[in-house]
């Protein structure tokens, strides 16, 4: 065996240990934030319930800040990847009925990420201002007007109204459902499913045309908006991975 390939067999268990280490302490914070809150949420908190040193947190990351800010871009990644899933598995998928719908149903599942979307500064208070302001909304947009541009060029939204206005009532609608849902009286109360439904329906009715999308139009509009979330997804991919293998 060379030297080199001593080098990597001895420096790829090194990364692997890195890796697992960082997922416990971050599933520790997540159950943490979840139970306490981000303000009530300490660093020996998150020690104790990951089973390492306090110490051991800051081979990983500098700051409590930076901690909760890694968490945030592995849930991140992880509903990227799901999204990706849910329209690959779906024909319609790739339509904005069916983004929306796989976009919401995904995001039902991860609290922390909702309460970033719904800027619930109970959970995760300044961290949810930072993480959502305008600046990192209009990044997250730029991708997706190239598709919605695509589907306005070939008829496949209404063309009547702006792109702007198209994306305002896109956002609205999709955290306006999110935002009733627990004010509703319990005989009016939902399921997921029902929810991300209804929220489909309506950008369906509000947004696409009447005529049923043809087979070879869903065919390369989710061409389109897979290479989006391909890049999208390998994105937080290298920004997940510095986070969990690069020493402080």
């Amino acid at each position: 065996m060379t030297q080199q390939s001593q080098g990597a067999s001895t420096y790829e268990p090194e990364v692997s240990r890195r890796e697992i280490r960082a997922q416990r302490i971050l599933d520790a914070a997540a159950a943490l934030i979840l139970r306490w809150g981000y303000h009530k949420t300490t660093l020996d908190d998150v020690s104790r319930q990951a089973g390492v040193a306090k110490g051991t947190i800051y081979l990983h990351w500098k700051t409590r800040e930076d901690l909760f800010a890694a968490l945030l871009k592995r849930e991140k990644l992880e509903i990227a990847v799901e999204v990706k899933q849910r329209i690959e598995r779906d024909p319609a998928g790739a339509t904005l009925r069916g983004i929306l719908k796989h976009s919401a149903l995904a995001l039902m599942k991860r609290p922390l990420l909702k309460a970033v979307f719904l800027r619930d500064m109970d959970v995760l208070g300044k961290l949810a201002r930072r993480d959502y302001s305008s600046a990192a909304y209009t990044e997250r947009l730029t991708g997706f007007k190239t598709y919605l541009e695509f589907l306005r060029e070939h008829d496949l939204v209404r063309t009547d109204l702006s792109m702007r206005a198209q994306v305002y009532m896109l956002s609205a609608t999709f955290a306006g459902f999110f935002l009733v849902a627990p004010l509703m009286p319990e005989e009016f109360t939902l399921s997921d499913e029902e929810i991300a439904d209804l929220m489909a329906e309506a950008v369906h009715c509000t947004l696409e045309p009447g005529r049923p999308t043809r087979s070879d139009e869903l065919q390369t509009i989710s061409h389109i908006f897979m290479q989006y979330l391909d890049r999208d997804t390998a994105i937080r991919q290298e920004q997940y991975q510095q986070e969990v293998t690069t020493p402080s």
